[in-house]
């Protein structure tokens, strides 16, 4: 927790402003692809990438 603070930090100070949407999609296509591992759905979603 504390990575995200001092990123946060970062991010605030230096007015980094413009890396918030690339952290957000790469947060999500990560997170899909953990929650698509056991599924069937897993072979269309890998082709994808």
């Amino acid at each position: 927790m504390d990575f995200i603070k001092e990123f946060w930090e970062f991010l605030r100070v230096r007015k980094k402003y413009w890396l918030f949407p690339i952290i957000i999609v790469l947060v999500l296509f990560g997170g899909l692809i953990i929650l698509s591992q056991g599924s069937a759905v897993a072979p269309f979603i890998y082709t994808i990438f």
